[in-house]
This record gives structure tokens, C-alpha cells and sequence, in this order.
């Protein structure tokens, strides 16, 4: 198959209608540039632990890219940290993406910058909300999707059930990670993939290598939605938000059982990280992970997704 644009994406001056999600950690400035210089839409994500500053330092990436990049924020660090939003507008990015909080007032300041809104919805009330408060994309997130969210609904099912109530261009993200996936949410009537995991193992993120190697050698079926993180870092995430990651011997012990943890689960949570121990230290993925088998440059991926002959790996 040769993909082709959808409106939204041509709109918005994209080769194929991909975006990147904003993977915390994860999709930092350099592969944000290397998605849109790829033909697609590079997004900078900021997570759960996201600094202003951690933010100055990804956007020089994209500084002189001459191409459409977007942020991603999450609205209770933006609460938290309104300088993150302040911040964002003044990189003057073409897709503003805040998830994860009811409060729109951002909606507004990011119209007035001039930058296209987007947010992401796990169900019809969700995304009727967002439309009612001006926003101008939605991301249909779907159970199947890594990292953060409210797994109520699959991906398919989800955009369905938004195309058919709202005019405002919807993504489909979650489980998209081959080019059968991307032509089916398409076919569907998504105006283009928010995609997450294909990407994280790419040369160009932030993840580390042990990481990269962990999701390449996990199955679909190896993932799990969990607080047991969340808890033990101190995030405010709500109960309802779960992430979803790979399993391992820390979600084993502690999912479900979240307070019972003690200081001990918590100090050898943060060894493992420092020694990138991925036995016990997280490593979010969606259920497409199955999908990703190798590490690849972000170019190779976006061609592979468009079932294209790749000129690199």
C-alpha cells in the first residue's frame, strides 16, 4: 500500500497523517524533528515529571526545522507548573496537545498563539466536553494505547463512536503499530494516528537502551494497566488514569496491592531505574508492541507504517 493524506494532514502541511504521541521520557526534541522532517507531525512530549526547563532544552531540537512540530502536556503539571504552558506558546508550535485535566482555559491562550488545540478523549463525553470548550482535534485514545490513560473503550470502537457525533478532525491512537493498523483506523475515518510505541524504540528517542530492548523482545500480550508506579513516585495521577506497561517482577508484586507499598519497594524501585534494571524499573508500552522487533530510525519506521520500501534502517 502507498498511504495517502487525509485532509486534516494535508491542512496541516504533513507528508503522511502521523503524529507521534508525546511520550514523556520518551519524545524529546530530537525525535519530534525527525518525525516532521519525515513527513509527519513531531510532537515534544513533557510527562509526569516535566520541568520548564527540561522543556527549554528539547525545543532547541526543533529550533530552525522549518516544519510543523507540536507539545504535549499534561493539564495537571500544567496546573502545577503554569510556566510549562507559557513556555509551549512561545516556541509557537502548530499543534498544542493538553491531556489530563478538566480545565480549558489553555484552549484559549493557545488560539490566541495561534496554534491548533488537541486533547485526548477515552470516551463520547470526554470529546463532547472538548468540542464544546473550543478545542480543535481530538485524540481518540483507545484501552490498547502505553503510558497514561482511562482504559474504557478500544481504539476502533472509540473513534467510531466519536466520527459519528462530532465535525472536528479526530486521531485514533492505541495498538497502532503496523501498517495494517494505521490503514484500518484510517479506513475508519480517523484523520490521521497519534502512535506511540512503534516510535519508542526508535535511534532518535530518549529511551535507554535497555529499555529499547525490552519492548523488543515483548509480546502483545505482555503489558499490563497498573498504579503501582504512579503510587510509589508520589504522582497525582487520578485512580482512574492507570498506565499501561510491561509487565515485570515490580507490577507482579505490587499491582493491586499499591498500599501496602513501604520505603523499601520504593528505594529499590529508583535503584533499579538508576541501573537501568528493567526486571523492576518501568518501561511503557501499548499493545502494538508486538509490532516493534528492532531498533530503527525514525524515517524507517514512518515508511514502514505507509507500507513503504525503506532507504535506512
Amino acid at each position: 500500500m502507498n498511504l495517502p493524506g487525509t485532509p486534516w494532514s494535508q491542512s496541516m502541511r504533513l507528508e503522511v497523517p502521523i503524529v507521534n504521541a508525546p511520550m514523556g521520557g520518551v519524545a524529546g526534541g530530537a525525535l519530534a524533528a525527525a518525525v516532521s522532517r519525515a513527513g509527519g507531525l513531531g510532537m515534544i512530549g513533557m510527562g509526569s515529571a516535566a520541568t520548564t526547563s527540561m522543556l527549554h532544552e528539547q525545543l532547541l531540537h526543533v529550533e530552525g526545522l522549518d516544519r510543523p512540530f507540536g507539545i504535549g502536556l499534561i493539564g495537571w503539571r500544567v496546573r502545577d507548573e503554569p510556566a510549562l504552558l507559557t513556555t509551549a506558546l512561545e516556541a509557537t508550535p502548530t499543534l498544542l496537545s493538553v491531556s489530563f485535566g478538566d480545565e480549558y482555559s489553555w484552549v484559549v491562550q493557545a488560539h490566541d498563539a495561534g496554534c491548533v488545540t488537541a486533547i485526548q478523549v477515552a470516551d463520547l463525553d470526554a470529546a463532547l466536553r472538548a468540542v464544546d470548550a473550543g478545542v480543535g482535534v481530538l485524540v481518540a485514545r483507545g484501552a490498547e494505547g502505553g503510558g497514561h490513560g482511562q482504559p474504557r473503550v478500544a481504539t476502533l470502537t472509540l473513534l467510531a463512536k466519536i466520527l459519528d457525533r462530532v465535525e472536528v478532525p479526530v486521531l485514533a491512537a492505541g495498538g497502532i503499530a503496523s501498517a495494517r493498523a494505521l490503514a484500518a483506523v484510517l479506513g475508519a475515518g480517523a484523520a490521521g494516528a497519534w502512535i506511540g510505541t512503534a516510535f519508542a524504540t526508535c535511534r532518535e528517542s530518549l529511551l535507554p537502551d535497555g529499555a529499547r530492548q525490552a519492548m523488543i523482545a515483548a509480546n502483545a500480550t505482555d503489558t499490563i494497566t497498573t498504579r503501582a508506579f504512579d503510587v510509589a513516585f508520589g504522582f497525582p495521577w487520578p485512580a482512574d488514569t492507570p498506565e499501561r506497561l510491561l509487565r515485570n517482577a515490580f507490577t507482579d508484586r505490587w499491582d493491586g496491592r499499591e498500599q501496602e507499598m513501604d520505603r523499601t519497594a520504593t528505594e529499590a524501585l529508583h535503584t533499579a531505574i538508576a541501573r537501568q534494571d528493567y526486571r523492576i524499573a518501568p518501561v511503557n508500552a501499548g499493545q502494538g508492541v508486538g509490532e516493534v522487533t528492532a531498533v530503527e530510525s525514525v524515517a524507517a519506521v514512518i515508511a514502514r507504517l505507509c507500507g513503504r520500501q525503506s532507504t535506512g534502517g
